[in-house]
């Protein structure tokens, strides 16, 4: 579903990765790990396409990186949840609004947008939400609503940046349970984070190490 291959990178023409590659099978949870400035955020941007390697390929689904056109940019972003640490919510929206802009722009027909936001708030336990605004909601509740937005088009795969970087322990916790649960429903997941605790939370899942240009790929012992 996901495959990176011979992936070399240069960032601000100082080179980031090396010949890396990396796969993920339909409905997988794999943790992406390294310390801060390894990498992670890029390799999330090349995965979704807003950067393009200099070598190699990466495949999703049937979008590839050497044939992909400009104009297939919006079909492929489609197919992929996208979960910011800093949440990017609209803050002059509510969070219906906030969810059905998404849906919007991509034409879909009203009837429809109201059902799926209504499932996506649902999922994630914030139906009772939908009309506050963003800075009536905790840091919890946002991140709640970037995911609820993530899966509004039933992606292939969730990208997850740091998702629970500005968010405390237990809320922290929270998150990934309800990722790891919209998981276990088919669809694939791609945690980064540098918040080992949270990986030992889920020894089972595999593991991708970001470390000197190069992906190491493991579970628990091996990785953290």
């Amino acid at each position: 579903m996901l495959s990176i291959s011979n992936v070399t990178f240069h960032y601000k023409n100082q080179p980031l990765f090396d010949n890396i590659s990396l796969e993920l099978a339909a409905g997988e949870f794999a943790f992406l790990i390294g310390k801060s400035g390894s990498g992670k955020t890029t390799l999330l941007q090349l995965i979704y396409m807003n950067v393009l390697p200099e070598s190699g390929t990466i495949t999703v689904g049937q979008f590839n990186s050497s044939l992909i056109k400009k104009s297939q940019l919006a079909l492929l972003r489609r197919k992929i949840g996208i979960v910011f640490q800093d949440f990017k919510l609209l803050a002059d929206r509510n969070v219906y609004e906030n969810l059905a802009f998404v849906l919007e722009v991509t034409n879909t027909p009203k009837r429809d947008i109201k059902r799926k936001v209504n499932d996506a708030l649902t999922e994630v336990g914030l139906s009772h939400k939908r009309l506050n605004m963003p800075n009536q909601l905790s840091g919890g509740e946002k991140q709640r609503i970037a995911i609820a937005r993530a899966i509004l088009n039933d992606p292939l795969i969730i990208l997850a940046d740091e998702p629970t970087g500005n968010l405390d322990p237990e809320t922290s916790s929270e998150i990934l349970d309800l990722l790891m649960k919209i998981n276990k429903r088919g669809t694939a997941i791609l945690f980064a984070t540098h918040n080992y605790e949270l990986v030992r939370k889920n020894s089972n899942a595999r593991i991708f190490k970001i470390e000197n240009g190069k992906i190491t790929k493991g579970f628990l012992k091996q990785s953290v």
